[in-house]
């Protein structure tokens, strides 16, 4: 990936397997703190590492991160984190609830009780700052992207594609399916750290009503 970059892969799909090898290495490294490394940026399925080539060679860094691969079942991973997300569901605040279950021949209400049957795991942070690609969703929910993207997502929304949830953790163009949104702020840049969520966690929805919507709005305003 250019003179600065190594990009490691670990599939070609979106499996928890392989997501955790993504995650034992990025950790692996962190925890070795290799000189010239700079940054390391996971996926659902690989993951760049940034180096600087004066301090050490492509040669290497490969050599040391095969090293690091080898006792990689050696790095324990950290327990998952549990964050449950209020969301009011349909309306203006998910325009898309009433085509979802169109599409999948079910009511509004079984759309919203699939959603929060379960725990989903953070596959990765991407896309925008404190945007968590989140899944897998029961197949009794997986549908494709708009057609057509929207060109303005307001922040907050609770979005569907495929097999993925996620949450647009600012205002911004985006083509997923959006079933509701949250009050809850995922983002802020002057917090430490700066997004709520993180890769590994798990997030558990609920639905609210929107009085509970605006009252949670108000305690966060409140707040800064």
């Amino acid at each position: 990936m250019g003179d600065r970059g190594l990009l490691l892969e670990f599939g070609d799909e979106i499996s928890r397997e392989i997501n955790e090898k993504v995650r034992r290495m990025a950790l692996a490294i962190q925890t070795e703190a290799m000189e010239g490394i700079v940054e390391t940026v996971p996926t659902y399925r690989s993951l760049l590492v940034i180096y600087n080539p004066v301090i050490l060679s492509i040669e290497g860094l490969k050599k040391r991160l095969n090293r690091t691969e080898e006792r990689l079942q050696q790095t324990p991973l950290p327990e998952p984190k549990l964050t449950h997300i209020p969301v009011v569901y349909g309306g203006v605040y998910g325009p898309d609830l009433e085509e979802v279950a169109k599409y999948h021949q079910i009511s509004p209400e079984e759309v919203i009780q699939l959603h929060c049957s379960k725990p989903y795991l953070i596959f990765m942070i991407g896309f925008m700052p404190g945007f968590p690609y989140m899944g897998e969703l029961p197949q009794a929910l997986a549908i494709p992207r708009l057609k057509t993207p929207r060109l303005s997502v307001s922040k907050g929304s609770v979005a569907i594609a495929q097999r993925q949830t996620g949450i647009y953790s600012m205002e911004s163009p985006g083509g997923w399916q959006i079933l509701g949104r949250t009050p809850v702020e995922l983002f802020n840049p002057e917090e430490d750290p700066p997004a709520l969520l993180h890769m590994g966690d798990l997030v558990q929805f609920y639905p609210i009503t929107e009085e509970e919507f605006r009252n949670i709005q108000a305690q966060i305003s409140k707040s800064k």
